[in-house]
């Protein structure tokens, strides 16, 4: 009996521990996203879309999660320059991010939530628009990646490759 119990138990250790690496749990990794994955660069300008002549704008609005595939493709960030959910009056206006940008410049969440957070001594908040997807995010302790936003004057973005997601963010200064 004894020995069927430490089977028992050690067959199960086995089953939950293989299950949290495949990224089952919270650690991301559904749809191939996330894993540490990091993308080279950040995404090209969107191309502007014309609207569809005889077509009335859909009522509700459906956005995919922004974040960024294996191969580097980045997804939802296609609204160009014209959004207006992330057009600011004054971009910019606590100074630019000077901490590097892309793969070579991991940084580390020190602490905060969505409305200010503190990466490696450089402050940043989540725009608005955005709060939904970082839910998921470890305000002490997740890596960040910062890229430069095309399309947005004024936004970055910040790359989570613990969950392969990103968000625009707005620089607040030192």
């Amino acid at each position: 009996m004894k020995n069927t119990v430490g089977l028992l138990a050690i067959s199960l250790t086995l089953v939950v521990s293989s299950f949290a690496q495949r990224g089952g749990g919270h650690g991301g990794g559904a749809h191939g996203m996330g894993g540490g994955h990091i993308p080279e660069h950040g995404p090209g300008p969107a191309r502007e879309r014309m609207p569809e002549a005889g077509r009335e704008k859909p009522q509700a609005e459906h956005r995919e999660v922004p974040h960024v595939e294996r191969d580097g493709t980045w997804r939802g960030h296609e609204s160009g320059r014209n959004d207006p959910h992330l057009r600011l009056d004054r971009p910019f206006e606590h100074g630019r991010f000077s901490g590097g940008f892309g793969r070579e410049h991991i940084m580390r969440l020190r602490g905060g939530d969505r409305e200010r957070f503190d990466v490696d001594g450089f402050f940043f908040s989540v725009a608005p628009y955005d709060y939904a997807y970082v839910g998921d995010w470890l305000w002490d302790s997740d890596n960040i990646v910062m890229y430069e936003d095309p399309d947005h004057p004024g936004w970055y973005l910040a790359y989570n490759p613990r969950l392969g997601t990103y968000v625009h963010v707005m620089y607040l200064g030192r």
